[in-house]
């Protein structure tokens, strides 16, 4: 944190948001800050599929804090039907993808608008409006980025990977195609660069994924690294294990241990603390960060409300303790 920073309890909150893990903090932090929550989304994992703009993080996010996301797949739009899929198989169409009718209304709408000159950012905030969301989501980017997974078949579209091949090829590299000319919107700029910001938020998104496409548009590690309110994470390992996605394989197959240690080296210069789970305790003080611990699994909405109470409670701790230092090496400290 780069020099003093009011205590207030009305700030605003900046959450960087993959899909189905991030959304679920995302709640959380929502039933407690209603509008002064700002949601970072990717949008790395967006592609172009039977000629529409499909947004599955940014969508993920929005159908959750909209109270309409599908418990039970964890993805998607709840009491879907899938008409349209059935009647594309009937007639030979691409089925590896699967797009459910009332899902269907948000990719054609989204592509209609775009091509009439609107940019995702404008429309995200007016969707998350028509579905009643309190919080600002906001997509990272307005340009074009993808994430792209190098491995043993080759270059692969990160939907291609994680979709069509089931995630089952091995992952030698990650690279986000048309980072270097992506750029920051002004919403998320004045986020970032607001006032009354109490805290930055990585939620326990696949690092990976999720959290680096963010990190990859020029300019966001600085706001980071420049902030004056405590940037924390929320690490998602619990055991050795990722509880959702490919995490801990594919830090396997880049050689990386599926560790605490690993998640704190992985965002080393950019977070003031790190959130662990409860289980996790052991060594939690040799992390060479301030840890908080806290149970991480979020299951039903009270988890996932008491797992944001534990990040603003570990978020407020540090700008007290931190307040009138630079962001560096830490203490290592564990509440």
């Amino acid at each position: 944190m780069k020099g003093p920073c009011h205590l207030s309890d009305e700030g605003g909150v900046v959450a960087l948001c993959g899909g189905v893990g991030g959304a679920k903090l995302a709640l959380g932090l929502q039933h407690l800050l209603g509008e002064r929550l700002t949601v970072i989304v990717n949008v790395a994992d967006d592609f172009e599929h039977l000629g529409l703009h499909i947004s599955p993080d940014l969508d993920t996010v929005l159908y959750t804090l909209g109270g309409l996301s599908d418990q039970q797949r964890g993805w998607g739009r709840s009491d879907e039907t899938w008409n349209f899929m059935e009647a594309l198989k009937e007639i030979g169409g691409q089925t590896w993808f699967s797009l459910g009718d009332r899902d269907m209304a948000m990719h054609v709408e989204r592509t209609r608008r775009r091509l009439s000159g609107e940019s995702l950012t404008a429309i995200a905030i007016d969707i998350a409006g028509r579905f009643g969301i309190r919080s600002n989501v906001l997509p990272i980017t307005n340009d074009k980025l993808s994430t792209i997974v190098v491995s043993t078949e080759g270059e692969l579209e990160f939907q291609r990977y994680f979709v069509g091949r089931r995630c089952e090829p091995a992952v030698k590299q990650i690279r986000f195609r048309g980072a270097e000319s992506a750029r920051l919107t002004q919403e998320v700029l004045q986020a970032l660069d607001a006032d009354d910001l109490r805290l930055i938020v990585l939620c326990p998104s696949n690092p990976y994924l999720s959290i680096d496409p963010i990190l990859a548009v020029p300019g966001m590690t600085e706001k980071l690294r420049a902030a004056r309110v405590p940037v924390i994470a929320i690490s998602p390992i619990i055991g050795g294990q990722a509880i959702k996605g490919p995490t801990r394989k594919i830090m396997d197959e880049l050689g990386l241990e599926a560790t605490n240690r690993e998640i704190a080296r992985h965002y080393a210069g950019l977070i003031d603390g790190l959130i662990i789970d409860t289980t996790d305790a052991e060594g939690a003080a040799d992390l060479g960060i301030d840890v908080h611990l806290a149970p991480t699994l979020m299951t039903g909405l009270q988890s996932k409300i008491a797992l944001a109470e534990h990040a603003l409670m570990f978020g407020d701790s540090l700008r007290t303790k931190h307040k009138e230092r630079e962001k560096g090496p830490l203490s290592g400290g564990v509440s």
